[in-house]
């Protein structure tokens, strides 16, 4: 394939479009599943309940410090997996490819997510591409479908009880910092890196505590949005610690400047747990025990005596963290 950048013969269906599957997409997610001449592919689940999920991604930069956006769709679909208790298994694949994406960038994403996915043991068996008319396609979107297979007992937000305590697995606001500073928005640079990797080992060992409740990972609308979902199904109030939410310093500087509010941005590789209050420096243990959990934190608890999200701060003083309406920093994932 000689070309530089896409055109909309390469979504035509014909031979530019042959060769771009050929040359970029089944090269690097090549494997024995992968059938890019067949309608359907067959996959092997070996029992067990089926999780399945689908998710889309417009990332803007495509590339970012910390990772791109074919990592982030891997990263994204395969979290919603393990959080919800399954082991990834497959994944589709679909690409919205915009008229004039230069062809090296595209290799380099599909490469990265190639090497993702390879290194959490989930397959790409199946997919598509289509080609946008330049300026319709924001340079690349991906769409992506995961399947797994669930592991350990069954979470539920019903289970929540009060007196329930709140774990964050790492850091929150990085994936949205360093999204924002690579826009080079506001006049500001930085080196911030983004939080986007896989849960599933966090999840994994959390599905060792019989008193674990639930789980969800805080990507748009971060803690809060999570914070308030549980609010909202369960009907008790949740009351945060702000003294005990890690947030890196540089970030926390960020938002000082901006008027961000940390709680509100995204993270692309934290794990949110709700567990048994007696179980809950069991579990923190667990995941500090671990690299992608070390900087976890217990940041609060299940409240039935209020009816909302409770923020307790660090001068001593209380703020109500409505449910999130504006889009303080929007394409971040």
């Amino acid at each position: 394939m000689q070309d530089t950048h896409i055109s909309l013969a390469h979504g035509n269906g014909g031979r530019y479009m042959r060769e771009l599957i050929e040359e970029i997409f089944a090269r690097y997610l090549a494997n024995p599943d992968l059938d890019v001449q067949a309608d359907a592919v067959p996959i092997e689940l070996n029992g067990g309940d089926v999780l399945f999920t689908t998710d889309g991604f417009t990332v803007q930069p495509l590339e970012f410090p910390g990772g791109n956006i074919g990592s982030l769709a891997v990263h994204g679909t395969t979290n919603d997996l393990a959080v919800a208790g399954a082991i990834p298994k497959y994944l589709s694949l679909n690409a919205f490819i915009e008229e004039g994406l230069e062809i090296a960038t595209l290799e380099r994403i599909i490469k990265t997510l190639a090497e993702t996915a390879a290194e959490i043991g989930v397959k790409v068996v199946c997919g598509d591409t289509k080609v946008l008319p330049r300026g319709e396609g924001g340079g690349l979107y991906l769409a992506t479908t995961g399947v797994g297979v669930r592991h350990g007992h069954v979470m539920s937000m019903k289970n929540i009880k009060h007196g329930d305590a709140i774990i964050v697995s790492g850091s929150v606001g990085d994936h949205g910092i360093a999204v924002m500073l690579a826009r080079e928005e506001f006049g500001l640079r930085g080196d911030i890196q983004s939080d986007a990797a896989s849960v599933l080992n966090l999840t994994t060992a959390a599905m060792d505590h019989k008193g674990l409740r639930f789980m969800r990972d805080p990507t748009r609308g971060g803690i809060a949005t999570v914070c308030s979902e549980l609010s909202r199904a369960t009907g008790f109030g949740v009351r945060l610690l702000q003294e005990k939410l890690p947030v890196r310093d540089p970030v926390q500087s960020v938002c000082d400047m901006l008027g961000y509010d940390p709680m509100y941005l995204a993270c692309e590789g934290r794990a949110v747990a709700v567990v048994d209050a007696n179980e809950a420096s069991a579990l923190l243990e667990t995941w500090q025990n671990l690299e992608e959990g070390k900087e976890a934190a217990i940041i609060g608890n299940i409240d039935s005596s209020i009816a909302y999200v409770l923020m307790e701060t660090d001068i001593g003083g209380e703020r109500i963290l409505e449910e999130l309406e504006d889009d303080p920093l929007p394409r971040i994932c």
